[in-house]
């Protein structure tokens, strides 16, 4: 993150803003709607600051800006069109550690403003870090529609009765539960449709009679997909925030776990060739553990659950238990790969069948069915492969496929760090040795790989996105 993002108190503190046109009349609209006592130093103001003056909504010093004017402030706005000005100001404050926004130049600053929804007491600040603020804008016009004024009535009704639900139940995973089931029922759904007394009664009813909702387990087997955040389905993303403890594995990426509800436990039970934190033996006892204990766990996966991911033995074990759950499925890396990468894994002009293949086998060896692979007019996809890359190519020409059939590693496929290297099955091992290509890769061998060059459209920024630790979020 650029800025960290908080919401500052200034309800009757000392706001000082610098300048008198449209620009800063913006700035005192916002920090008096926030409750602050505002004054604007400036030798002259627009008619909307000199009705506010007027009114004794602002105090107006009208003269030119002076070092003393920072003293007592609590928030500091440069909003002048003389540059030497706002650095000044910016100099001053930040030498009294008092924040301190230039408007248009965020780098001056020590904060910036954000594009704001306001449904009060609830708020959403969009901002893009200073980058465009015109972004920022169209981002708060699209989510304006999607947050019904009524949330503003909603998040009221909830804070009058705040410390009657307190009293009314011990702990906070019961205050937690009872009011998710107020938030997902006909109660918030009442005040949202202008029923404010009908749902003030139930609500109230609710409390009175209401025990705290019994915890029950569930397991989430959610597919991740490939990479990119923006191919989860939107089951996903619901089951994401309701989450009380997160199972993840090393393929889910970080923007991915960052949609995450914030204040899940995560685990991190990722595997790598010969490296397994958890043994999946363990993976399946700790699903069954923390769903008898009442929590609902998100066993979020890589790509689909059921093709590669061990689904099938998790849920095995949660159905022997007992334990209920739910299954999400994800874009498979097959499919979200190659994609990105423009290559079809059908094209009747090509290839007439697809095959999933995975690189090694639970004992480690790399014994496949060669000859059903090596066929004609057929995409192989190979997951979990790049380590017998010089095995999987001379197999596939020892048993029948020509020397020079086109062939591909994709890299961290659909995020913006994906590399597409291409070859043939006599090159590929040479290349992932002089490329140093790190897992996860996906290999696809078949004619449709030559369809890249013509189809490709992904262009990724080439960004590293940082990762998080392994030993949890």
């Amino acid at each position: 993150m650029r800025f960290l993002p908080i919401f500052l108190n200034i309800r009757d503190k000392s706001c000082l803003v610098v300048g008198g046109g449209q620009v800063a009349a913006r700035k005192v609209y916002l920090l008096h709607r926030a409750g602050a006592r505002v004054t604007v130093v400036s030798p002259v103001l627009c008619e909307e600051l000199q009705r506010w003056a007027e009114s004794g909504d602002i105090v107006h010093l009208a003269r030119e800006f002076e070092p003393t004017d920072i003293q007592q402030q609590r928030v500091i706005i440069a909003a002048t069109d003389k540059a030497e000005i706002n650095e000044q100001v910016s100099q001053l404050a930040q030498a009294q550690g008092i924040p301190v926004n230039v408007v248009d130049q965020p780098e001056l600053g020590n904060f910036i403003m954000p594009s704001i929804i306001d449904r009060t007491p609830v708020q959403i600040a969009i901002s893009t870090g200073g980058a465009s603020p015109v972004l920022a804008r169209l981002l708060r016009a699209r989510l304006e529609t999607f947050i019904p004024a009524a949330y503003g009535r909603l998040a009221e009704l909830l804070e009058r009765f705040r410390e009657r639900v307190k009293q009314r139940f011990h702990g906070t995973d019961e205050i937690r539960r009872f009011w998710e089931d107020v938030l997902d029922g006909p109660i918030a759904e009442s005040l949202i449709a202008g029923k404010d007394q009908e749902a003030q009664a139930a609500l109230e009813h609710a409390i009175e009679t209401a025990t705290a909702p019994v915890a029950k387990g569930e397991v989430y087997l959610v597919g991740a997909g490939p990479g990119d955040p923006d191919l989860l389905t939107f089951r996903a993303l619901r089951l994401m925030q309701r989450a009380d403890v997160v199972v993840y594995d090393r393929l889910v990426t970080a923007p991915i776990l960052d949609l995450v509800r914030r204040d899940a436990e995560f685990i991190y039970a990722g595997k790598e060739r010969d490296k397994h934190t958890l043994p999946q033996e363990s993976i399946n006892a700790l699903l069954v553990r923390l769903a008898k204990e009442g929590k609902k766990v998100l066993r979020l996966k890589g790509g689909d659950p059921f093709i590669f991911g061990r689904g099938g033995e998790e849920i095995e074990t949660l159905m022997q238990e007992g334990v209920a759950f739910q299954v999400v499925p994800g874009i498979t890396a097959a499919a979200g790969c190659a994609s990105y990468a423009g290559i079809p894994l059908t094209h009747r002009d090509y290839v007439q069948s697809c095959v999933f293949v995975t690189g090694h086998l639970k004992d480690g060896s790399v014994n496949l069915n060669w000859p059903a692979l090596a066929q004609p007019n057929q995409t192989i996809v190979f997951y979990m492969g790049l380590q017998a890359v010089e095995v999987l190519c001379k197999q596939l020409v020892a048993h029948g496929l020509p020397a020079t059939t086109p062939a591909a590693l994709v890299e961290q496929g659909t995020t913006q760090n994906q590399r597409v290297h291409l070859g043939d099955l006599t090159s590929l091992p040479d290349i992932v040795k002089r490329e140093d290509i790190k897992p996860p890769t996906l290999i696809i061998v078949g004619e449709v790989v030559s369809l890249h060059d013509k189809l490709k459209w992904f262009e990724p920024a080439g960004e590293k996105t940082p990762d998080y630790p392994t030993a949890g979020k």
